[in-house]
């Protein structure tokens, strides 16, 4: 029995969920996400609340009965309160620019690497070193924020490289230690 599942998600005000057979429509202040889901799971708006439950106890329905319900609740959050990933640049002469919707990254390469935002993506740098990637689709923030961090992952000898912030890069000791 799915435990994340059975959990009704609350829709905040200025938030409207629109169901339509197997196609979820949310719109709130910040945009509109669409998503259609596979058969199996009937999704419902109950006074002020999104309920998913499944139809049957195969072991698809079973299984996708928490990941439609979570990929719903992060919907609704997107469009109510967005979501952002923070990276930092370690590194002599490492900087980065917003340029418009791209954002131009010097990291030590003989040419500058440009990475153009997809869709409602947006950039934000604060002090040439911190990178803040926003938007309202969940999965396409975090993909953007890797794109970025695998232009030049974080290195074990001297830590250099981009990296999210708070993430921890295991030091190896030199041929020295």
């Amino acid at each position: 029995m799915s435990r994340i599942g059975d959990l009704p998600i609350e829709i905040p005000e200025k938030v409207e969920v629109t169901v339509a057979g197997q196609n979820v429509k949310v719109k709130g202040p910040l945009g509109e996400l669409e998503r259609t889901f596979k058969p199996g799971i009937d999704i419902k708006v109950e006074d002020n609340e999104v309920v998913v439950e499944r139809n049957g106890e195969d072991i698809e329905s079973r299984s996708m009965h928490g990941l439609v319900r979570s990929l719903i609740e992060g919907m609704v959050e997107g469009v109510s309160k967005g979501f952002e990933k923070k990276l930092e640049m370690v590194g002599v002469g490492y900087n980065a620019q917003v340029q418009g919707d791209k954002l131009k990254l010097e990291v030590g390469y003989s040419h500058p690497v440009i990475i153009e935002a997809e869709g409602d993506i947006s950039f934000e740098v604060e002090k040439n070193t911190n990178i803040t990637v926003k938007g309202i689709d969940k999965q396409r923030v975090g993909d953007t924020a890797a794109k970025i961090r695998e232009v030049r992952k974080p290195e074990p000898y001297k830590g250099k490289g981009i990296k999210y912030v708070g993430e921890h890069i295991r030091r190896k000791v030199g041929k020295t230690g």
